[in-house]
This record gives structure tokens, C-alpha cells and sequence, in this order.
């Protein structure tokens, strides 16, 4: 069996100004396999034409490769210089082998894997308090979501734009937020707050210190993961569980992050740190650290969620993972099988391969890139 083409399906689903980038692996005897590659505004058509390059030097290779295919896209194709959108490309085609593999086996990927760990995951819901400004609002939609049966939620209320040195008073919005948030869904459900890698250490740490009386599940990105002192200096001062990792690509990049024990749990996310194979190595290498996996996924709830289920499945030390509750709407038009949360959890797909097949004649439908990013802040806005 050897690999006939690969194929590339950019697709606006109208909402976050993000698009959703899909590959299709077709095998020489008709085999299928889907991948999916994270996004950023803006770079979309760069990861596009990665697939694209990637995908012509892959024709003729054996499926089977998958870890060869890995050394070969780093060292041969990148020269050991990697990228952000090269890690993208990468993943969505690693995703795609994987997913012929199993079928070509008849088993789901996580059999190959070394089997499972449970039988379901656990899911953070996001996305719920987009629209929200204040704490009323926030505590409101928080409650809508909790309603819905999740445990676990996450937010990211710091206002303005994204910069390292914030007014006292968007610190202080913060605290309000999650204080009518907690209030609001009471102690049972885990909250996570995501910072967005928007902090300087010392607010960092002042605002951890504030936050510390509403039990928050985690403290997500409170600094640069690329400056990993801050972020230990973090973990270290403020008594809530510290995360990085959503933003780090390829297995190397995490080794520093265990050595300075810079962090309590680590989110890489499959479409962008290598994909399946790479998460799994990540997650070994951090289970003697006593460090816990919770997969990032702010990618669609198709191919993404599947393979980051089976790439979680028989993690030992797997504890939740991102499900993004906006995009199961639009998700429906290109995947009607996609897999739904039930009570805060999803049952792990029991098809060969990664459990899931998307409607071409939706995606070619749907074809088409997000709206552009917006201009420049003027310096007018800037606090």
C-alpha cells in the first residue's frame, strides 16, 4: 500500500475569523485517511501550501512510515528549521496516515497505541463567554453552559489588547469575573482561566495571589512559554496548578519545561505540536514528572476531537481535554457523525482509524478562507 495523493480543503466556517484546514490521504487501493491542522488569522494559506509541498513529497511512501515520515519532514524537508506552520502541515498529514493505518487494520488508533486507559473523556467546555464584558453576563453564561451538563469551563476575561504590561483595573475585572463566576456555578464545577500568554511575571504573580480563594482548576499561560523563568517563577509564588504548552511545537520544546518544573500541567495541542505520535512522546515523557496532559484543541470538533481522543486514550496521566462548544454547530454541515459530550464527557469511537469521515460535497461547499485579520491597533486605544 502506498500513499496516491494528498488533498487540502480550506474551509470558512464564519465564525471566530478562523478557517479550518482538513487533509484527505488517499491510498493506492482507495484507503482514505483525515488529518486536520491548526490555524492562525493570517497564516492560513502558508500551512495550505505546506500541505501542499509536504503532500507531493509523500506520494509513493508506505502509510505504515508514520514515524520515518516524522524524521524525514524535520531533518530532510526542514533542515531542522522548523516552524509553526510547517508543525501545522505536518500534523494534519500525520493525523491522516494514522487514520489509514487503523483502518487498514480494522482497528481504532488507540489499539495501536498500546490500547486504552478509559473508556470516555473528560471535556472542558470553551467558547461560552465569547460574547461576554461583564461579570454579570460571564455568570449568566456560565451557568447556560453548566446547564448543558459540563463540570469544567473555561474563560479568558482580560480585557484589551494583548500586551504585556496590563492596567491595574483590567487585573482587577478579572478577579470580579471569576468571583461572580464561581459565585454563580457554585464549588462543583472546575473553572479554568486562560490568560493568553498576556502577563508579565510580577502581574502575573499578583494576580494568581488574588485569585487564589475562588479554587480555580487551573492558571493557563500567565506568561511566554518562550520564557519559561517566568512562568516557573509563577508555578513557583501562586497556589493554583500552572499550564503551558499550547504554544510549544515538536517534543525538544518541552524538555525544558520539565527540567525547570515550570509547570503543573501541559496542553499541547495535536494539530500544531506534530501530531498523535508526538503527543503520546510528550505525555511519557512528562508522566515520570508527575506532570498531567490536557490536550488544547481550538480547532474544529471533527478530526481534531477524534484524534485527540485517541491520541489521549491510553495516557496514564490524561486528565480533560478543550472542546470548543460554538463550533459544533457549523461542525454538523461538513461531519453529521461528529462525536457529542454527554454530561462533561465523550465516549472514545470504536471504528477503525479515528471513528470519522467528512462530507466533501460540504466541504467544497464551504470552501474558503476567514476574513482577513484587522488592521493595526491605533495607538489611540492603547491603556
Amino acid at each position: 500500500m502506498k500513499i496516491a495523493s494528498i488533498e487540502c480543503f480550506a474551509v470558512d466556517p464564519g465564525f471566530r475569523s478562523r478557517t479550518w484546514i482538513f487533509v484527505k490521504v488517499l491510498t493506492d487501493d482507495g484507503l482514505v485517511g483525515w488529518g486536520e491542522a491548526y490555524t492562525l488569522r493570517g497564516r492560513d494559506r502558508a500551512v495550505v501550501a505546506l500541505i501542499g509541498e509536504l503532500g507531493d513529497a509523500c506520494v509513493g511512501r508506505s502509510p505504515f512510515d508514520i514515524k520515518h515520515f516524522l524524521q524525514v519532514v524535520q531533518d530532510d524537508y526542514a533542515q531542522r528549521r522548523s516552524s509553526f506552520e510547517l508543525y501545522c502541515a505536518q500534523s494534519a498529514i500525520e493525523q491522516g496516515l494514522w487514520d489509514i493505518v487503523g483502518k487498514a487494520c480494522g482497528q481504532p488508533v488507540y489499539n495501536l497505541l498500546g490500547g486504552k486507559c478509559r473508556d470516555s473523556m473528560r471535556v472542558y467546555a470553551n467558547g461560552w463567554s465569547d460574547h461576554c464584558r461583564t461579570p454579570d453576563e460571564y455568570a449568566r453564561a456560565a451557568m447556560d453552559v453548566v446547564a448543558l451538563g459540563f463540570d469544567a469551563i473555561k474563560l479568558s476575561p482580560l480585557p484589551g489588547s494583548w500586551r504585556t504590561h496590563v492596567p491595574r483595573e483590567h487585573e482587577h475585572h478579572v478577579v470580579d469575573v471569576i468571583a461572580a463566576v464561581r459565585e454563580a456555578v457554585g464549588p462543583d464545577v472546575d473553572i479554568l482561566l486562560d490568560m493568553l500568554r498576556r502577563l508579565s511575571a510580577a502581574s502575573a504573580r499578583r494576580l494568581g495571589h488574588e485569585l487564589e480563594p475562588f479554587d480555580l482548576h487551573w492558571y493557563e499561560e500567565p506568561c511566554l512559554a518562550e520564557n519559561l523563568e517566568a512562568v516557573a517563577e509563577v508555578r513557583r509564588s501562586v497556589r493554583i496548578p500552572v499550564v503551558t504548552g499550547e504554544t510549544l511545537y515538536g517534543k525538544a520544546a518541552f524538555v525544558p519545561v520539565l527540567e525547570r518544573r515550570a509547570a503543573d500541567i501541559l496542553n499541547p495541542d495535536i494539530c500544531n505540536v506534530g501530531g498523535i505520535l508526538e503527543l503520546r512522546e510528550i505525555a511519557a515523557m512528562a508522566e515520570p514528572h508527575f506532570i498531567a496532559i490536557s490536550p488544547h484543541n481550538f480547532n474544529s470538533t471533527t478530526v481534531a476531537l477524534n484524534a485527540t481522543l485517541h491520541a489521549g486514550a491510553g495516557m496514564p496521566n490524561f486528565t480533560l481535554t478543550e472542546y470548543y462548544l460554538p463550533f459544533a454547530r457549523f461542525a454538523a454541515n461538513i461531519c453529521p457523525g461528529q462525536l457529542m459530550p454527554r454530561n462533561g464527557r465523550i465516549t472514545l469511537p470504536g471504528a477503525p482509524g479515528l471513528g470519522i469521515t467528512l462530507d466533501e460535497v460540504a466541504l467544497r461547499r464551504h470552501a474558503g478562507y476567514a476574513s482577513p485579520a484587522p488592521g493595526l491597533v491605533p495607538p489611540s486605544v492603547e491603556r
